[in-house]
């Protein structure tokens, strides 16, 4: 990038935010403090009004704003390809608010982005799988739950407790939204429990706003996913697949931690990273008669003792 699109490209990024720390800048495109603070005074010598404060970070005098910015064609797709999938990921109220957002973005390209954007716009598509969902149709939580983030406002929530197999009221205190495994998640810590809970969308049964407000104490939505799920201990898994029956696993393999394959003489020798022996037994079992487990011996033991079960409840 050169300097006079860098220099455009941190304007757009001071706008985007109340306050930008230069650190925050010189990540963003590599390049040294020393340099962001030469790009910030040349900002300043040609009329933009930045206020900066030594260990707070930059940010534009209030009421400044750039005229309409021109958009690149790639830059066009990508809306495109971000609405496609607010409209298969997120609910009808959420997509609705993007949509209005877009038209508004669209109003400033130029016509070459325009054309571009209706040839593609029927050329991409987010299929989402069907799957018996518990959450009623008039329930849309995301923009209720992003308020409640915003506001630092208590929520009060319906919820199915799926494995108790019952209803329950909860009082919440909302921190973040994650998308995990085709389902979008709440963190929020429960008053009733006192302790941080992962709500799913699809279990949520009714939801609504309220006027308290609470004091933002909790651990943050990064160190929960942090702590939670990517310092869990992976298991190393091998396993031995006829060639014939390799291409069936599909996409699976990819859900079960899928690394690398080898063809082997004695078959197509596979490697995964799980994070439940338990779960990638059962999966294995659905193709055990075309494969073997080469490691650990843990999941070997496992798949004899659910081959056991099956043959018992078989007579």
């Amino acid at each position: 990038m050169n300097r006079i699109d860098r220099l455009t490209a941190i304007l757009i990024q001071l706008q985007s935010r109340k306050v930008v720390k230069a650190q925050d800048i010189a990540t963003r495109f590599e390049i040294s403090l020393r340099t962001v603070y030469r790009d910030i005074r040349s900002l300043e010598e040609g009329g933009v009004p930045i206020i900066g404060e030594a260990g707070v970070g930059y940010s534009l005098l209030e009421g400044y704003r750039l005229p309409p910015v021109m958009f690149t064609q790639e830059e066009a797709m990508a809306f495109i390809t971000a609405e496609k999938l607010v409209a298969g990921l997120t609910d009808a109220a959420n997509l609705t608010n993007y949509s209005s957002a877009l038209y508004k973005i669209k109003a400033v390209l130029r016509n070459a982005e325009k054309d571009l954007i209706e040839t593609i716009d029927d050329r991409i598509e987010v299929v989402k799988m069907s799957r018996p969902l518990q959450q009623e149709g008039s329930v849309n939580p995301l923009q209720v739950i992003l308020k409640g983030i915003a506001g630092k406002r208590v929520i009060q929530l319906g919820y199915f407790a799926y494995y108790r197999q019952e209803h329950t009221k909860r009082m919440i205190e909302p921190i973040g939204v994650f998308y995990m495994d085709n389902y979008w998640h709440l963190l929020a810590y429960c008053r009733e429990r006192k302790a941080y809970r992962d709500f799913r969308f699809d279990r949520i049964t009714g939801i609504e706003l309220g006027e308290d407000t609470f004091v933002d104490v909790h651990i943050s939505l990064k160190a929960y996913l942090k702590d939670i799920y990517h310092d869990r201990q992976l298991q190393e898994v091998t396993v031995c697949v006829a060639p014939e029956a390799v291409l069936h696993l599909g996409e699976q393999k990819y859900y079960n931690g899928y690394i690398s394959e080898i063809e082997t003489a004695d078959g197509v020798l596979m490697n995964f990273l799980t994070l439940s022996i338990e779960g990638f037994a059962r999966w294995f079992m659905t193709f055990a008669d075309y494969a073997k487990v080469v490691q650990p011996d843990v999941l070997k033991d496992r798949v004899m003792e659910l081959h056991r079960a099956i043959a018992q409840n078989l007579l």
